[in-house]
């Protein structure tokens, strides 16, 4: 694989500039920053509606930021940011637009051509979600539906399962209980695990997939229309009543077996892991209900408004952005932990893993040509108050250079929203616990020693000691609802734009996704005994399918 040239090989004067900088702020410590400069937090911070986001621990100074924003302006952000919030097709290697923005736009924003046809599907959507919240929406028996199964993968799972989990807080009471579940794995363990509990009179299945082609989501769908028609009959009946579809393509939903009036339409101008904001997101309307998902997109929304409008010394998402090509390109620093300080954002590491990786782990440029700066770090994470007891040792006393993410919400447990009213004085003790923890934990990686108290210090091993100087963001959230989760969640996808015009790269496309599941088509027939490959296959893939055959002769 083409390697990105280094830094030093660069011509450019902002290039340059900033690589010089990196030299320096390489041999700088987070405490000469802060010493120096008592007030980083005022100058490296901003507040735009209900986010505090504080990039004051990060390792940079005001001539960095300055050089950071003229690089950005060399790479005429601004005019890619016009154009991303057009029906350009700016998604080059598909031909297509990249207008997921538009999925969340008001009803009244009329000058767009697809807001009526985005509205009618999300209309049609939020009926669904109200007869089946009201009781009325029945399987083939004629019985109430009480579960209800999202079958996808990639994008139409990960997006929803983390919304509907991180949400759960919202869900809303309905006439009939219904519980939402999540089914993704090839192998069919999961769909498996919750058929042994469902009935299948009053089980409901949401089959999602753009193409309507994913293998993973066409066969664990297969198991369950087995499971159904094994039980009720394989009658038109029982497909109407019980399967629902999301996708690009009604010709094969009907094809299928999924009745109109139950299929949900996509647009190929949504990328999948953007795509939770359309009727990907059922799952998550029929959690929080019609109007936390209307608040969900509002947020989103909002935060649509401010990456195009704010300057970018105050814009969140270009500071995000601009931030991560510091860290990643300058101060090589090529990974990057998110870790919220929230139970309820269990899933947000993963949903992240796939919008920044799958879309800017890239080493091609738009022109074709090799990437000349090295593209995404790795994206891992997870709730930290659980990881201080996992990977935690190694961000403090470990050899990697590590950037962070801290997210955590001010408010929770609101004694007038749950039930159990009684308790609240003491589970808002139990957040302010994990508050104190999520400050601490930064300032101990940017500060390390420094923190400790000065006269056990003195005493102190090497090996119980902290060099700090990891940098971090801090954003906290006035309080973790549909409104902030969607802002928060637009502000990660308009961070992964900003960074992929800096790479110059396409951040629409997955390519590298395809050709795994291209050659597991051409091994499958061999395994199933049904035909051999036409492929030159290596020792070691010949040598497990060998096993792998024996052992099935073995199992008969």
């Amino acid at each position: 694989m083409n390697q990105p040239v280094e830094l030093t090989t660069r011509s450019n004067p902002v290039d340059q500039q900033l690589t010089t900088l990196a030299e320096q702020y390489k041999n700088i410590h987070l405490n000469e920053l802060f010493k120096n400069h008592p007030a980083r937090f005022k100058q490296f911070s901003v507040q735009h509606n209900n986010i505090t986001f504080d990039f004051s621990k990060q390792r940079i100074g005001v001539e960095v930021l300055d050089a950071l924003i003229q690089f950005a302006q060399e790479k005429d952000l601004d005019q890619w940011i016009k154009r991303l919030f057009s029906d350009e097709q700016i998604n080059l290697t598909e031909q297509r637009a990249a207008m997921h923005w538009a999925l969340r736009l008001p009803h009244d924003q009329q000058q767009h051509r697809v807001v009526d046809e985005v509205h009618r599907q999300l209309d049609r959507m939020y009926a669904l979600v109200e007869k089946i919240h009201a009781g009325q929406y029945r399987g083939a028996t004629g019985e109430v539906i009480c579960d209800v199964v999202n079958i996808g993968v990639g994008g139409s799972d990960l997006g929803p399962l983390m919304v509907s989990h991180a949400l759960s807080d919202f869900q809303v009471k309905t006439e009939k209980p219904v519980q939402v579940h999540f089914v993704s794995t090839i192998d069919g363990s999961q769909l498996s695990d919750l058929l042994h509990t469902f009935r299948p009179e009053t089980t409901l299945f949401i089959i999602s997939s753009k193409s309507f082609g994913t293998i993973d989501t066409l066969s664990n769908a297969q198991t369950a229309r087995c499971w159904l028609e094994n039980s009720l009959g394989k009658t038109p009946t029982v497909l109407k009543c019980h399967f629902v579809g999301v996708s690009t393509k009604p010709e094969k939903m009907t094809q299928w077996g999924i009745a109109a009036e139950n299929q949900f339409l996509l647009w190929d101008w949504v990328g999948g892991r953007y795509s939770l904001w359309s009727c990907i997101g059922l799952p998550i309307a029929l959690t929080i209900g019609v109007d936390g998902f209307k608040q969900f997109l509002a947020g989103a929304y909002q935060m649509d408004e401010h990456f195009q409008h704010a300057r970018f010394e105050q814009n969140i998402p270009v500071l995000m952005g601009l931030l991560g090509v510091w860290n990643n390109n300058f101060l090589d620093i090529h990974t990057h932990a998110v870790l919220p300080y929230d139970g309820r954002l269990k899933y947000f590491a993963a949903y992240l893993q796939q919008l920044e990786m799958e879309s800017n782990g890239k080493s091609v440029q738009r022109d074709g040509q090799a990437a000349q700066l090295n593209t995404c770090p790795i994206v891992w994470g997870e709730v930290g108050p659980n990881a201080q007891h996992a990977f935690y040792q190694l961000l403090h006393q470990g050899t990697h250079s590590v950037s962070c993410d801290f997210i955590a919400p001010v408010q929770r447990y609101n004694a007038n929203q749950f039930t159990y009213a009684q308790n609240a004085e003491t589970l808002i003790e139990q957040h302010h616990l994990a508050l104190s923890n999520c400050l601490a934990q930064s300032r101990l990686l940017a500060f390390g020693n420094e923190v400790l108290d000065p006269a056990e210090l003195a005493d102190l091993p090497a090996y119980k000691q902290y060099t700090g100087n990891q940098p971090s963001t801090t954003m906290l959230l006035s309080e973790l609802n549909p409104y902030s989760l969607g802002a928060l969640i637009a502000l990660y996808e308009h961070k992964v734009f900003v960074q992929s015009v800096m790479w110059n790269i396409n951040p629409f496309d997955q390519w590298g996704v395809e050709k795994g599941k291209e050659i597991a088509n051409q091994l499958l027939p061999i395994l199933n005994g049904t035909g051999q490959t036409q492929i030159p296959l290596d020792s070691s893939t010949q040598g497990l399918i060998e096993i792998l055959l024996a052992k099935f002769e073995n199992s008969l």
